[in-house]
């Protein structure tokens, strides 16, 4: 009897009325790609993914995506969607001029442009000022007031008084900040409570920060300090994630359990050796330190590569080579919203092989950052898939042109050939 069930789970039935029969070229199921594969979508699931040969005829809604790779949607790491490029106004003036009205509806496309870029899943690590705006964007799409992918928010972030900016002002002016500062044990445990209660997925630190404008970025919080912030959001269900750069600040911050390092540029083979050993991974937002970099005037391709990203190319490929568990997420916001596949070109550039990359951004990252149910095109999981002209595999660059989205099951974008 058990045999003939597996059987029957195996095949398509032709009693079934097939809500989506998706056929490309090839399909990528978050780990390898498949010739000659069809995917069936019933309501916001995928009900099977596998060779065509295994199926009978099915009637339902046939989509042919000719020339393209199908596979799960992205899953971006490390966003702000309520910022935009520094080259089109700074940091500071974001902060401290655009209102939270303003930058809540800039947001309202921010994401809808990720979406049609096959973003259909995205982790926003801080308001960077704008309070808990990302909440309640994500709120909106969850309502349909806004399309957009599905968010993990952290809300405003913490950081260590006197540590985070905009600065620059004498003691008697108030600006807004672009985080949340506490300091100790009790105040450490009170904000992550607050962020939490007020509708924070994850707590994000900065484990490491510059005091002044212009030095060298320091550890900022004390040992007992993180500690205490992972223990508080861990008893609570939740996690905390760090800014951090420093080796110092990295090496507290692992200690401390959190479960990704943001950025990392300074990692040294000991830290990347500890992150491996404690099962930490690395979010490297190698485009965010490009875009940055060419903002303040290096003309990419015309001249030598700066101190800067040659470290940032130095440190990835260590963390390769210690075999640092990677996480796809480019900062995106630092540069334009829907252009998310600058990381990954930057990670294939720097060291990883395309189908490596590809499977990060998808079940990999599905799996570090608690998307559940996503990541895969697999039998039961959601059906959030993407279709890409030409094979990523072979060429990265292939991740720009998104023919083809499906969020939840919904059809949101086909600009296939033939339907």
């Amino acid at each position: 009897m058990k045999k003939i069930v597996l059987l029957l789970l195996c095949l398509v039935p032709l009693s079934i009325q097939a809500q989506y029969i998706l056929k490309a070229d090839r399909v990528f199921d978050g780990f390898e790609m498949h010739k000659d594969w069809v995917v069936v979508v019933e309501g916001e699931r995928i009900t099977y993914a596998g060779p065509t040969s295994k199926t009978r005829k099915l009637k339902g809604n046939y989509i042919k995506l000719p020339g393209t790779t199908l596979m799960p949607g992205i899953i971006e790491g490390h966003s702000h969607i309520l910022l935009h490029p520094y080259n089109e106004v700074s940091w500071n003036d974001q902060v401290l001029k655009e209102s939270p009205a303003e930058r809540a509806i800039r947001a309202s496309v921010h994401v809808e442009n990720s979406l049609m870029a096959g973003i259909t899943a995205m982790r926003d690590l801080g308001a960077e000022g704008a309070g808990y705006t990302d909440v309640y964007v994500k709120q909106s799409i969850a309502k349909g007031i806004i399309r957009g992918p599905r968010l993990m928010v952290a809300g405003p972030a913490i950081v260590a008084t006197g540590a985070y900016g905009p600065k620059g002002f004498h003691d008697g002016v108030q600006v807004p900040l672009g985080a949340e500062p506490t300091s100790g044990i009790e105040g450490i445990i009170t904000t992550a409570r607050r962020q939490l209660g007020q509708g924070a997925d994850l707590i994000k630190v900065y484990a490491d920060y510059r005091w002044h404008p212009g030095e060298a970025s320091q550890a900022t919080f004390l040992q007992e300090e993180l500690d205490v912030l992972v223990k508080t959001a861990t008893s609570a269900g939740r996690w905390v994630v760090a800014h951090a750069s420093t080796p110092e600040g990295m090496r507290r911050a692992v200690l401390a359990g959190v479960e990704t390092i943001e950025h990392g540029d300074g990692g040294t083979r000991d830290i990347f050796e500890l992150m491996k050993s404690k099962n930490v991974a690395l979010c490297p937002t190698l485009a965010a330190g490009d875009a940055i970099t060419q903002y303040r005037g290096w003309k990419k391709g015309h001249e030598p590569e700066p101190e800067r990203i040659q470290q940032k190319r130095k440190s990835f490929q260590l963390a390769l080579e210690v075999g640092v568990p990677i996480v796809f997420g480019g900062d995106v916001g630092v540069f334009t919203h829907g252009e998310n596949y600058r990381e990954m070109k930057l990670m294939v550039d720097y060291g990883m092989s395309p189908k490596d990359v590809l499977r990060t951004a998808t079940s990999g990252n599905a799996e570090i950052l608690h998307f559940k149910d996503l990541g895969q095109v697999k039998a039961g999981f959601l059906a959030d898939l993407i279709a890409v002209k030409g094979n990523p595999t072979a060429d990265i660059k292939a991740m720009r042109e998104v023919s083809f989205v499906m969020l939840n099951g919904e059809l949101i974008k086909n600009q296939s050939i033939e339907e």
